[in-house]
């Protein structure tokens, strides 16, 4: 028998759980759930005495009676700030449990206090000063509509929105604030991550960045860890309770998607051949920007090509390098305009800020160039980029001709936590006015990603922005090197062409 000891997140208690905990008692599991100190009707003591150690040994009491009970496999889940007290106690009790499921729930790392795992910025920060917070010894309760600063509440119906409002209960600030200790005694315990991805990337994004080489995510290539993916908000008990068991079930038998360690399968889909076959062109590399000319003395327009991530930062090669943005600047030169490629300081996605200037620098310095016609430029944003085209789509200059994006990143996810109104292009193509906008778009796209393309394109088509799709037919995500199909090369040749006549119409624009 498998023994499910389920631990919430914060605010909350062992209610959530009711109906997932039904679905896998009845499928024949001991189900028990965890009451946190100072949560729900496990209340007791001062808030101020209340800290992660607590809510550990809360853990603990519950592991050690199912062991004490001869029960069968311990399954620990953790959900949102659940998973920090779970691996504290997995920590301490390695031998009695068989896998640790993170529910739609963080990375914690020794030594890194939950407060880090908060995915809203702006209240990371108020938590981190404290405030009035600090005397109280306690976060109060989200108000009904504040649970999005915690998570995505897709899928929540009105009435378990209602509960959940109705029956959280304050956070003890100590099990924010103090830091996890971990000696890497649970290292061998097998891990799956249940991951939400109305609230975050799903298993196809989660591999795009193992292969980038992000040293934190390596482990997961791990053939002890296991994902599975729900088409829902942070709070899939409440939203879709019967799949959530499903899911979990499946996880305590060690079923699901197991991700290929960077190499294993040969480059990974970043660093393959573009699917052109593109003569070489003259190119100068200057500072983090890289010209492709194309043949005669100019002045010529230009095409700058700007990269997605978050990217490492110790990523070799760099972006500039790789074969998509060589291939497409190499192309276009061909064609008779200057290629521009950068690498930019997009390692987090905190970052959006400087990586925003250090595209307005390169862009000035390219129409700086003799051999650019500074009234004559385009703009294409690739991936996790997209964020980047809000500041050109708001407020767009008249030498930009054009601003193209292929398999962009139009919303920041939910999970990311950015509150900065400036990096949301859904918002900022309302005053976009008549600047040409061509949207390349894979029908084999991440769900995650299509709904902030489709949540774009409504508010381009509601503010009558002009906006040309390319569809690639069966194209994933980097179709570019994935897909070497005529519809894969159809589309660039596509693309490129009509970036291209945006950049050969004269006169002044009426924006």
């Amino acid at each position: 028998m498998t023994v499910f000891i389920l631990v919430a997140g914060a605010f909350t208690g062992p209610y959530v759980w009711r109906d997932t905990a039904a679905y896998l008692a009845a499928g024949g599991a001991d189900v028990r759930t965890v009451e946190l100190t100072g949560l729900g009707k496990g209340a007791g003591g001062p808030a101020e005495s209340v800290d992660l150690e607590t809510h550990i040994a809360d853990v603990l009491a519950v592991i050690d009676r199912a062991v004490a009970e001869g029960g069968g496999d311990i399954v620990l889940v953790g959900h949102d700030y659940g998973i920090h007290p779970v691996l504290g106690a997995a920590d301490r009790r390695a031998g009695a449990v068989a896998r640790i499921v993170h529910l739609d729930s963080g990375m914690p790392r020794d030594g890194v206090p939950a407060l880090a795992a908060v995915p809203d910025q702006r209240l990371r920060e108020e938590l981190a000063e404290g405030g009035g917070w600090r005397t109280a010894g306690e976060l109060p309760p989200p108000a009904r509509d504040g649970w999005s600063r915690w998570g995505s509440t897709a899928g929540l119906s009105e009435g378990a929105l209602d509960g959940l409002t109705a029956l959280a209960a304050p956070q003890p600030l100590g099990t924010l604030l103090q830091p996890l200790r971990l000696t890497g005694a649970a290292a061998g315990v097998p891990v799956t991550g249940v991951l939400c991805t109305g609230n975050g990337p799903g298993i196809e994004l989660v591999q795009l960045m193992v292969d980038l080489g992000e040293p934190a995510l390596q482990a997961l290539a791990d053939p002890r860890v296991t994902f599975f993916e729900l088409p829902t908000g942070h709070w899939p008990m409440l939203s879709c309770p019967a799949e959530l068991a499903g899911v979990l079930t499946e996880a305590a038998a060690g079923g699901g998607h197991r991700l290929k360690a960077p190499g294993s399968a040969g480059p990974p889909p970043h660093l393959r051949p573009f699917l052109l076959d593109v003569p070489e062109r003259p190119r100068e590399r200057s500072g983090n920007t890289d010209l492709y000319l194309p043949d005669g003395p100019g002045p010529h327009p230009a095409v700058v090509f700007v990269h997605g991530g978050p990217v490492p930062a110790d990523a070799r090669p760099t972006p500039r390098d790789w074969p998509t943005l060589t291939g497409y600047a190499r192309y276009v030169a061909g064609r008779g305009a200057v290629s521009a490629v950068l690498d930019h300081r997009l390692h987090a996605v905190t970052d959006y800020g400087r990586a925003a200037e250090d595209v307005a620098d390169a862009v000035e310095r390219v129409r700086a160039d003799p051999r650019v016609d500074g009234g004559r430029v385009a703009l294409w944003f690739f991936s996790g980029g997209g964020p980047l085209t809000a500041d050109w789509l708001a407020a767009p200059p008249l030498w930009l001709r054009c601003l193209a994006l292929n398999y962009p990143v139009l919303a920041p996810l939910p999970s990311w936590g950015v509150t900065d109104a400036r990096f949301r292009p859904v918002r900022a193509v309302a005053h976009a006015g008549s600047l040409p906008i061509v949207l390349v778009r894979a029908e084999r796209e991440m769900p995650e990603i299509v709904a902030t393309v489709e949540e774009f394109l409504t508010a381009a088509e509601r503010g009558g922005a002009d906006v040309e799709v390319v569809d690639v037919p069966a194209g994933r995500h980097g179709f570019e090197t994935l897909d070497r199909t005529a519809e894969s090369r159809e589309a660039v040749h596509r693309a490129v062409t009509a970036v291209l006549a945006r950049l050969e119409r004269g006169g002044p624009t009426t924006r």
